[in-house]
């Protein structure tokens, strides 16, 4: 199993890269995503890889972050979804965009990928949707926002009830309701969870 690959990046296309390790060239096959993150031509360059290997082809898939490659690997394991189509999904959208959808539901945005019908989409979300930790998909809802203490309270507090059985969106209104009703907003995370269960 091939993990990663070091080498000089001999030529590279939206689709995929040629990289020359030790004077051999491997054509990998990239994401859209990951073509935007590569060096120049004649840079050095690593990038991850995932092995696939078939009786009739063996093709390297290329991601410039663990997080792609991730996401690349569960989307194969979908029923429905092979490598290519799994490359176009990661092409339409990010894979922070993709753990977001998933885990929201979001079958509309899922769909809008081409090469992803509704079923697809539904699919998706079903056979994905556990595969997220809660911190996880918080985190990828955030982007890259930078975190006030507030907002890290608020997510402690959403964290807190999920872990009791409620649903993300539930416990984010909940969270939400108690501090637009709180006066001084200072209120602890145990605080926070403590008025949100006494509604």
């Amino acid at each position: 199993m091939i993990t990663f690959l070091e080498g000089v990046i001999e030529d590279k296309q939206p689709t995929h890269v040629v990289m020359n390790v030790g004077g051999v060239g491997y054509e990998v096959v990239i994401p859209l995503s990951s073509y935007d993150r590569l060096p120049g031509v004649a840079e050095r360059c690593r990038i991850l890889t995932y092995d696939h290997i078939r009786e009739d082809a063996h093709q390297l898939f290329g991601f410039m972050t663990e997080g792609e490659r991730r996401m690349f690997v569960l989307l194969l394991t979908v029923s429905g979804i092979g490598p290519k189509l799994a490359l176009t999904t990661l092409s339409g959208l990010t894979s922070r965009e993709l753990k977001v959808a998933i885990a929201e539901g979001d079958v509309k945005r899922l769909s809008s990928i081409s090469g992803i019908g509704k079923k697809t989409a539904e699919r998706m979300v079903v056979e994905l949707r556990d595969k997220f930790g809660v911190g996880e998909v918080l985190d990828a809802s955030s982007g890259a926002k930078v975190f006030s203490e507030t907002d890290v309270k608020l997510r402690d507090a959403i964290l807190a009830l999920i872990s009791l059985g409620y649903k993300r969106a539930e416990a984010q209104e909940m969270v939400t309701r108690v501090m637009s009703d709180s006066t001084s907003g200072q209120e602890s995370v145990e605080e926070l969870v403590r008025k949100a269960l006494a509604r």
